[in-house]
């Protein structure tokens, strides 16, 4: 039924919850699960010569996601889940709904998460994904 499951993670509570709950999925269905992050990276813009760059190395920032994804599992019972981890740069919504169309079967995601609605009932992010996924999107509440 669920073969396999995208769970997008900015590491806060509601997303790790969801990574709770898509572990129990893939227990019951025999599913393997794909945690991806997207990494915005901070941009700076030079009004004298009119170019965007980031504020940090792309190495680092490289570093940095592989060091976040596997903090992401601390604690968490993965048990004989075939899970993969896997990060890309650019806008989350963006990716997460490009991500989807490899052929995922469901998305389990956060309600919100470290964006800049933090006081909203659903963050931006979960609003796209919701209006542009291409399979069903189980969205977890966390308080």
């Amino acid at each position: 039924m669920f073969k396999k499951i995208l769970v997008p993670t900015d590491f806060s509570k509601s997303s790790r919850q969801a990574l709770i709950t898509a572990l129990k999925f893939a227990q019951q269905f025999n599913s393997e699960i794909e945690l991806f992050h997207v990494i915005e990276p901070p941009r700076t813009y030079s009004e004298y010569t009119g170019y965007y760059g980031s504020l940090v190395p792309a190495d680092e920032m490289e570093e940095l996601a592989v060091k976040a994804l596997d903090s992401a599992l601390a604690g968490i019972e993965v048990g004989d889940v075939r899970l993969h981890k896997k990060h890309v740069s650019g806008k989350p919504a963006l990716e997460i709904i490009e991500k989807i169309k490899e052929d995922f079967d469901l998305v389990i995601m956060g309600c919100r998460g470290y964006g800049g609605n933090a006081g909203a009932i659903l963050g931006s992010v979960t609003q796209r994904v919701l209006a542009y996924s291409t399979c069903p999107v189980l969205v977890v509440y966390s308080m």
